[in-house]
């Protein structure tokens, strides 16, 4: 490949629009419902590494969605569950339930930022981002774990509350799919998500291992995803508050 040709490409690379990255990305990933299971595994500051497994499923569109995520392992968190309504023009609504006290209660916006039962997740960090909730500038090309990336930073915009002024995503230019994103609390790193192991499910390219980093407790939180399906018959009504105490 002659220097002229590299430098075009990686000209046209850089005038792409922001926010159709963005865009792009979610269409890409786009799938009517979604079932997993995740082995997550929680090392602290202090090395003490404790295992938790969730399932996890979603139905409907990507940014207006509802999700189930239900404790399955350890027997101490087992049934512990947390349902999320996803918004387009909005922050999520959420609601825990709690088997050892029998009751559900929603999660205020201001606890949020809050951590999602002893993992590197915090609350807000399992909605989903709906492009249109954020402003969008590309600032470069970096490469990430050997692939070539576009750099954006995201800018919630006066709808969306967050913990995060600002963050910083890497996607793929080849594939359109986060290799890593940032959360930033003005100067400060709050957390990091990287995202690894690609493989093609369906025709969707889905990340078979996360890893998270909290920066304030100096812990991480490895991800693994298995059993993992795309395009399941779902129903609405299980993704409810009374679907929310059904017994495992």
């Amino acid at each position: 490949m002659s220097k002229w040709i590299a430098f075009l490409l990686a000209s046209c690379a850089l005038a792409q629009d922001p926010r159709q990255i963005v865009e792009e990305v979610q269409r890409r990933n786009r799938s009517q419902s979604q079932r997993y299971e995740g082995t997550l595994t929680v090392t602290s500051a202090k090395s003490r590494v404790t295992q938790k497994r969730w399932r996890y499923e979603r139905t409907g569109s990507f940014g207006d969605s509802k999700a189930v995520l239900r404790f399955l392992e350890p027997p101490e968190v087992k049934g512990v569950a947390l349902l999320v309504h996803n918004h387009k023009e909005r922050a999520s609504d959420q609601w825990m339930w709690t088997p050892e006290l029998q009751r559900d209660r929603r999660i205020a916006l201001q606890d949020r930022s809050t951590r999602f039962f002893g993992t590197g997740f915090s609350f807000e960090d399992l909605e989903e981002r709906d492009a249109g909730q954020f402003d969008y500038t590309l600032l470069g090309q970096e490469k990430l774990d050997g692939q070539m990336c576009w750099k954006l930073e995201a800018r919630p915009r006066q709808t969306k509350r967050s913990q995060y002024t600002h963050s910083y995503l890497w996607v793929r230019q080849d594939l359109y799919v986060y290799v890593m994103v940032e959360g930033y609390k003005n100067q400060e790193l709050l957390r990091r998500i990287a995202y690894r192991d690609y493989e093609n499910v369906k025709g969707l390219w889905t990340a078979r291992f996360l890893e998270v980093f909290d920066t304030k407790r100096q812990s991480r939180t490895t991800m693994k995803l298995e059993k993992l399906e795309y395009g399941l018959p779902m129903k609405d009504e299980d993704f409810t508050l009374q679907a929310l105490r059904r017994p495992l």
